[in-house]
């Protein structure tokens, strides 16, 4: 399976135990949505390889796995800091106003007040916040991913309704 089929679900943090399960941290807004998981795949020298789940227990966003080829503490510790992906077929269905990163890419991004601001280039996700990458006239402008600002996703037409705080526009096109 390739990468761009798949998303980013978690990380390998530590093994668990001494019969080889692994610590995982989930990057999920709902982890307990994955409690059914049958396998996953491990990034192995660039690489997606697959591995079947014997036992998976969720707590808050941490779990605890034991996959069925893994018996011992060393080849476990093998798996310390590799990142987890799963199909983007796994991917909890949203509602209409929802919309997952990997999808919204070269969507119009409309300013209540400014108008067409420009064409979503890419979400940069930083630790504390996420922004939308959009560019106009050449300048480069990062719009705060928030509920407050987001008004309205039209999927249908590529387009996300925004309200940016006021003036932030401005300082990007005017700097």
């Amino acid at each position: 399976m390739k990468k761009e089929d798949c998303f980013y679900f978690g990380k390998v943090v530590k093994t668990h135990g001494i019969k080889g399960e692994i610590s995982i941290r989930i990057d999920a807004d709902e982890p307990t949505a994955y409690l059914d998981l049958k396998y996953m795949l491990i990034e192995i020298t660039n690489k997606l390889v697959p591995f079947f789940i014997r036992s998976f227990k969720i707590l808050g966003n941490k779990a605890y796995v034991a996959l069925d080829t893994v018996n011992t503490i060393e080849l476990a510790s093998s798996f310390a800091g590799k990142d987890i992906y799963l199909p983007l077929e796994l991917l909890p269905k949203l509602n209409d106003d929802q919309f997952y990163f990997h999808e919204i890419g070269g969507y119009k991004i409309i300013d209540e007040t400014e108008g067409l601001i420009g064409e979503l280039e890419q979400v940069l996700e930083y630790p504390n916040q996420s922004l939308f990458q959009v560019f106009r006239e050449d300048k480069e402008i990062l719009i705060p991913i928030q509920d407050e600002i987001i008004k309205k996703v039209d999927k249908k037409n590529k387009t996300i309704y925004i309200r940016a705080p006021e003036g932030l526009i401005d300082l990007y096109l005017n700097s």
